[in-house]
């Protein structure tokens, strides 16, 4: 499958293996042990956290989130795999709090708004800090798509790793 040339809508996927869960497991802890520096992977039980690791990190690096679950109907004997590319967990509590915060302050203006057009004052500064957090909302939201796309390369990278591990 070449990775490089699909087009990632997506980041989250679905394999099915004909393998048992715990050879699965196996193949990704035989892996762990031959690592290279540039990759950190993280295995509790049948969850399995894989990302770029040393010099190669950045702050939009993704993480790959693996699942194995035994296949329904198969009797233990094939592994269904549940996969998740995300931004660190950091990276994305601090853009969901800026989100909220944001939010929160065009909320509170929007009431201020109100109460001063009720008791006939100016409404201008009210609507002013509206727009600016709107227009700071549409940069949350370009900053967002553009670090996700800067993600992609290394996505690309962690895919292929994936696949080698489970080939």
């Amino acid at each position: 499958m070449e990775t490089e040339n699909t087009i990632n809508l997506r980041l989250r996927f679905y394999k099915d293996i004909d393998e048992t869960v715990e050879g699965v497991r196996q193949k990704f802890i035989d892996y762990k042990s031959q690592i290279s520096p540039d990759y950190v992977m993280k295995i509790r039980r049948n969850h399995i956290q894989f990302t770029i690791g040393g010099l190669k990190q950045r702050y939009w690096s993704p993480y790959l989130t693996i699942e194995l679950e035994e296949k329904e109907g198969s009797n233990g004997q094939a592994t269904h795999l549940r996969g998740l590319f995300g931004p660190a967990q950091t990276m994305w509590t601090f853009f969901i709090f800026m989100h909220f915060m944001v939010a929160g302050v065009f909320i509170v203006f929007m009431m201020f708004a109100i109460s001063d057009y009720m008791l006939k004052k100016s409404i201008t500064s009210d609507f002013i800090v509206m727009g600016l957090m709107f227009f700071c909302w549409i940069l949350l939201y370009i900053l967002g798509r553009q670090t996700r796309e800067n993600g992609y390369g290394q996505m690309n990278e962690l895919e292929q790793e994936f696949l080698k591990i489970i080939q």
